[in-house]
């Protein structure tokens, strides 16, 4: 399927920063593409070797800061942290986790949209390894088959539990479903809030980022107004 792509905030052209250095984009957000970028050897460690590297590191990370490693309250973290990055925030970087699907035949003859709203997602900036708190939109029009309405959920998930920019999880989530339910019906909508703008840099607690992706018909103004209709 020919990709489509929604760049809101994009800097680079072919992995090159346009003549801005990094100091000049400083919190400026850069989308480089549809994949999350990852070393050719990223598995090539397991998970358990992953988490005794992490730990070792974010102790020594944790020394420089002049925290007493030996502390009750501290002298765990290390490995706390390890576990969380590898079981659970930063999982979907494993295509193991990716979620098993399987499709039903539309037997009900359901031919309109399907919209499952507010799926709450936990993602992390790639730029500041801070969250990104957001929810998830989706709707699709079947081709014949169906998806589980939990499948859609555990998309979502899959593609926040990694370093991400949202503009990259919009995409990775749409093209994901177009490929499974073998139709490019389908839109996505995500609407977050990012502690890199929040709690730090700008500082700006109010504002929210929307990103969004319109493919087939929903690529139509009067689909969009429909899908606007039911999510508000």
């Amino acid at each position: 399927m020919k990709h489509q792509e929604i760049m809101l905030n994009t800097l680079t052209k072919e992995n090159n920063l346009n003549g801005f250095s990094e100091e000049e984009i400083g919190d400026d957000h850069i989308y480089t593409g549809l994949e999350t970028p990852m070393k050719t050897d990223a598995f090539k460690i397991s998970d358990e070797e992953k988490k005794d590297k992490i730990a070792d590191l974010f102790s020594q990370i944790m020394d420089v800061m002049g925290l007493n490693l030996e502390d009750d309250s501290l002298k765990g973290t290390p490995n706390r942290v390890a576990k969380m990055y590898i079981d659970e925030i930063f999982s979907g970087l494993n295509p193991a986790n990716k979620p098993k699907v399987a499709l039903f035949d539309n037997k009900y003859q359901y031919n309109q949209m399907l919209v499952e709203k507010n799926i709450t997602f936990y993602s992390n900036c790639e730029h500041h390894f801070v969250p990104i708190i957001g929810k998830a939109h989706i709707a699709y029009i079947s081709s014949g088959k169906v998806i589980g309405l939990s499948k859609l959920n555990r998309i979502v998930q899959y593609y926040a539990k990694r370093p991400q920019v949202q503009e990259r999880l919009t995409n990775q989530i749409a093209a994901e479903l177009r490929q499974i339910l073998e139709t490019e019906d389908v839109a996505v909508i995500i609407d977050a809030k990012h502690l890199c703008v929040s709690s730090r840099g700008i500082k700006d607690d109010t504002s929210a980022t929307v990103t969004s992706f319109y493919g087939g018909i929903f690529n139509t103004s009067s689909k969009i107004a429909e899908l606007q209709n039911y999510l508000n």
